[in-house]
């Protein structure tokens, strides 16, 4: 899809983009496709990738553009909050009450799978809370007309081409009805807030049924957000990380997530590293790699992280998340 740009009133920039358009393309509005026209295409791709015209014909049957969807991808924090502000919003005291009563209602089934997959079911109940307030807020879009949307706007067509795809793949294998395939308006779907290629790859049964159901089966979701952090690396023997000071100086470029950036416990305890207290940090029996991380700056809050906090990156790419969902799961000991 061609946007127009927006050039100054002045002779000289009139002649700029004069001479933009006749090198990029002459006959640009004649190329600009409508929604409609793009959704055809889309149809005609999914049809030559062997999903059913029954599956295609359902799903876009009332496929609508959906400006809000565009309007929240583009819209920006007018300032960027510090993790002293962020922690306490996203795991206020009320939540932390709140996932207390959820382990305690699931404690059967979330150890039952925690065990299955090698997971802690704190983070499980962690992950539940952070991503949908415990399944409260999965959003109300149709995730076809989310994605449809995202895929026309333009931004990042691809990615939102290959969700669609895996969308309908979804309901192609019966997974769901297209009516009842709710989510964001990115198309992250049901408890787990999972993209459609994410409930390809990680979807698991939880309760035996033969179903994958992320949106009303908490034994679902619970073993389908397990059998991500699973697949991703998660390694239940060790926990997230901790928050640490330091005593002296650190080059900033020892900050970071990078796998040259690892080093042993032992060794972040030779350059200073303490616990939060200021106390020497743990003796592990095998020495570990961990990582410190400095999310707003090294006068901030410093972290230092295992390969767990990693994994939760590989779920969504924010420090903030990782923390939130940690710090939370901290609070579930």
């Amino acid at each position: 899809m061609i946007t127009a740009l927006k050039w100054p009133k002045t002779a000289g920039h009139i002649l700029l983009a004069s001479s933009y358009f006749l090198s990029v393309n002459i006959q640009a509005s004649e190329a600009e496709m409508s929604f409609d026209e793009y959704v055809t295409t889309f149809k005609s791709e999914a049809s030559n990738r062997g999903i059913s015209v029954k599956t295609i014909n359902t799903a876009f049957a009332n496929v609508q553009f959906k400006p809000r969807a565009v309007s929240a991808d583009r819209s920006q924090p007018e300032q960027k909050i510090t993790l002293d502000e962020y922690i306490p919003r996203a795991v206020p005291q009320w939540k932390i009450k709140q996932a207390r009563q959820k382990y305690q209602k699931h404690r059967v089934e979330l150890e039952r799978i925690g065990a299955e997959y090698g997971v802690q079911p704190r983070f499980i109940v962690a992950l539940w809370g952070v991503e949908s307030n415990f399944g409260a807020l999965t959003g109300g879009y149709s995730v076809i007309d989310a994605l449809s949307t995202m895929a026309y706007e333009g931004r990042r067509e691809a990615f939102f081409r290959k969700e669609l795809m895996a969308a309908l793949t979804i309901l192609d294998q019966g997974h769901i009805s297209a009516k009842n395939m709710k989510g964001s308006w990115a198309g992250a779907m049901g408890q787990p807030q999972f993209m459609p290629s994410s409930f390809l790859n990680y979807a698991a049964d939880g309760n035996g049924d033969g179903s994958k159901n992320i949106w009303h089966n908490e034994q679902d979701v619970f073993a389908s957000a397990a059998n991500y952090l699973k697949q991703a690396g998660w390694n239940n023997h060790y926990t997230w990380g901790r928050q640490v000071t330091l005593t002296r100086p650190i080059d900033a470029a020892q900050f970071g997530l990078k796998s040259e950036q690892g080093k042993t416990l032992s060794q972040w305890q030779e350059l200073g590293v303490r616990d939060l207290q200021g106390y020497d940090l743990p003796k592990l029996n095998k020495e570990i790699n961990a990582w410190l991380i400095a999310p707003d700056s090294p006068s901030g809050r410093v972290y230092l992280v295992y390969n767990n906090y990693k994994v939760l990156m590989d779920w969504n790419r924010s420090y903030y998340f990782g923390l939130a969902v940690s710090t939370l799961a901290d609070e579930l000991k």
